[in-house]
């Protein structure tokens, strides 16, 4: 099939060696080195399509033969049943209201633990619930990612869909970071994804949840590093979905509260507006605000009693007093892959 060879063709030239006959032509462009492709996906959006699935194979078996170590992504939902045909990963997209993209945050927990890992390649809140990138957007992809993070056993990656969009050109809403020819701007969307910047490698702790209105909450706690100041962290970040305040205990369960430091910080994304976004006169209207907290551990220990404002992403970080490696995890946590 010519598609075939097409897509091989369009591989060499990515990663072919420079004497090879599409890698010579990367290389005279001026980038001799390979690139880094490790995963390739075949099709977009494609597996309701005839004939999709015998298309499929023919990519799968060609790319395999000729780049083995290339991970090859199925269009085909793997969430809820197993796939009928081989794959490395599966393509997961929502494109939906805020509610629905909030209650999605469990999609994973029932999702066999055999075979190809979730790729959630596209997410975002659209229509009237999204504008062009409000808060109440971002806190429900947050709810949704927090269920990513505590099935990243299963969910290998995740990206927020689209990434970019010039305002004198613009053709799809939201976008996560807003720009013309000489300034930019970040949706709540994107200061949203800031929360989840040191959830890769991190350590997943088991931890529940004790609010006077929990189902308008997601939870989760972490173990990492800073890589600014190398400092080991417990990181738990909670989404408010509710439209009014929650008094809220978190209890880390099998967690010694003497390898807790007593300070830190308090990270809230909010505002006086559920539908508030930012703009180039405004680009700071719905944005991270950091805090110091230096009395949250000393009073409660690892059972930690928590105001969270209506409406919001609040995430702390409290310093440990010991290295990560040297903690012995519970049997439920894991490391995250996101």
């Amino acid at each position: 099939m010519p598609f075939v060879q097409e897509a091989l063709d369009g591989i060499e030239f990515a990663r072919g060696d420079p004497n090879s006959t599409w890698g010579s032509v990367r290389a005279a462009m001026g980038h001799p080195e390979p690139f880094t492709l490790k995963y390739v996906a075949i099709g977009n959006e494609d597996c309701w399509k005839p004939h999709y699935r015998e298309n499929y194979l023919k990519f799968y078996a060609a790319i395999r033969k000729a780049y083995p170590d290339i991970k090859m992504i199925s269009n085909c939902d793997g969430s809820n049943a197993q796939l009928d045909h081989p794959a490395d990963m599966y393509d997961f997209h929502i494109y939906q209201n805020a509610n629905t993209v909030f209650s999605m945050a469990n999609t994973f927990d029932r999702t066999s633990r055999v075979g190809p890992k979730a790729f959630v390649s596209e997410y975002a809140v659209t229509g009237d619930d999204a504008g062009r990138g409000s808060l109440l957007a971002a806190l429900a992809e947050a709810a949704f990612l927090i269920g990513l993070e505590k099935n990243s056993d299963i969910v290998e990656m995740a990206s927020y869909a689209p990434l970019f969009v010039n305002t004198n050109d613009r053709r799809w809403n939201p976008d996560a970071i807003v720009f013309d020819s000489s300034q930019a701007y970040g949706t709540p969307s994107y200061w949203m994804q800031h929360f989840f910047s040191d959830s890769n490698g991190a350590t997943l702790l088991k931890s529940t949840l004790q609010a006077n209105s929990s189902n308008s909450l997601e939870a989760s706690a972490i173990l990492f590093q800073n890589p600014m100041d190398k400092g080991n962290y417990m990181r738990i970040k909670v989404v408010n979905f509710g439209s009014s305040p929650v008094d809220l205990k978190i209890v880390i369960d099998g967690f010694d509260r003497k390898l807790l430091d007593s300070s830190g910080s308090k990270t809230v994304l909010s505002s006086t507006n559920v539908k508030d976004e930012n703009s180039f006169a405004n680009p700071e209207k719905v944005v991270a605000q950091v805090s110091p907290v230096k009395s949250l551990v000393e009073k409660t220990g690892t059972n930690m009693d928590l105001v969270l404002l209506p409406h919001s992403l609040t995430c702390f970080d409290v310093l440990m007093k010991s290295d990560i490696t040297q903690i012995t995890a519970d049997d439920d946590s894991h490391v995250s892959s996101m």
